[in-house]
């Protein structure tokens, strides 16, 4: 005996995704950590006399992972990709399978939204690079902010 659903199913009228083997294999090799942007934005960091962990959890409880964390002043740095974050300048919105990749990249800068919130609140300030920003300029911002939060803490 079959048993009654009740209301919607999670996934009920949600296409999936449908990829080319091109396509699965780019989307694969794809890194979410150590990307060049990311290195080159330590390397600079490194190189202006600034120590930090490398992907920490800045709030215990909070289930978000700062690409860069600078603990005694309070500061996580989040690397963001154009495409993945949708970037105001740079964002793009892939024609095939629309609706899945807006639904994708509205849910990541909601979350952003969502972690640099959590860690205001525990007294943290979030940064955000984006990919596009040179590392020297990103750096000297970063450097600044923990200069700052550091005289003040």
């Amino acid at each position: 005996m079959e048993r009654p659903v009740r209301g919607r199913r999670k996934n009920e009228g949600v296409k999936p995704l449908e990829t080319t083997p091109a396509v699965r294999a780019r989307m694969s090799r794809q890194k979410s950590r150590d990307t060049r942007v990311e290195v080159a934005l330590r390397r600079a960091l490194h190189a202006a006399g600034l120590r930090y962990r490398v992907h920490r959890r800045p709030v215990k409880g909070v289930r978000r992972e700062a690409d860069i964390v600078f603990g005694p002043a309070r500061v996580a740095v989040f690397v963001d990709g154009c495409f993945w974050h949708g970037c105001p300048e740079h964002a793009t919105w892939p024609k095939r399978n629309a609706e899945f990749w807006r639904s994708k990249i509205e849910g990541n800068r909601g979350r952003d939204v969502d972690t640099d919130a959590k860690l205001a609140e525990a007294g943290w300030l979030a940064v955000r690079v984006w990919e596009h920003e040179s590392a020297e300029d990103a750096a000297a911002r970063v450097q600044e902010i923990v200069r700052r939060r550091r005289a003040t803490g």
